[in-house]
């Protein structure tokens, strides 16, 4: 039994299924009682995506979900502007960042960027102070983006 399918038995057990261990051998066929459709949907999910399928895992890329899918609450999440893939690329950010990720990339920007930095030389100030409106910007937009969704 590899370290998968340990935890998914450790995870079905918490779940207080009974028959964990029938279920979960390999080259058996799972069936999962008479309990709850979407419960049992998981299972299924779960014991393809633990066996290697291409279940739950297609849905997701690099640990983090496609744009266009369901939300956190079940409902349909706007698709992505391609407007914004500038504004992500100016904060030095793929498009399918989080908004922490965003946030934690401004603050850096607007540290390394800030006019008082660069306030010994005139023209690296302004420099700074053209960065810092572009992030400012490209920031909003994408905060606005995700208040939206």
């Amino acid at each position: 039994m590899g370290i998968w399918e340990r935890i998914g038995t450790v995870i079905k057990s918490y779940l207080g299924d009974d028959d964990v261990l029938t279920r979960s051998t390999p080259g058996r066929q799972a069936s999962f009682g008479q309990g709850d459709p979407d419960l049992n949907a998981a299972y299924e999910e779960l014991d393809d995506f633990l066996r290697g399928g291409s279940g739950a895992g297609e849905k997701y890329k690099n640990g983090k979900s496609e744009r266009e899918g369901m939300g956190s609450a079940g409902e349909k999440t706007k698709p992505f502007p391609e407007e914004l893939r500038k504004d992500f690329a100016e904060l030095g950010l793929s498009p399918d960042a989080r908004a922490d990720e965003c946030k934690a990339a401004y603050k850096k920007l607007l540290k390394l960027h800030h006019p008082d930095r660069h306030a010994g030389h005139p023209g690296n100030m302004k420099k700074a102070t053209e960065k810092t409106a572009k992030v400012n910007a490209a920031y909003e937009r994408i905060v606005k983006w995700f208040q939206t969704q």
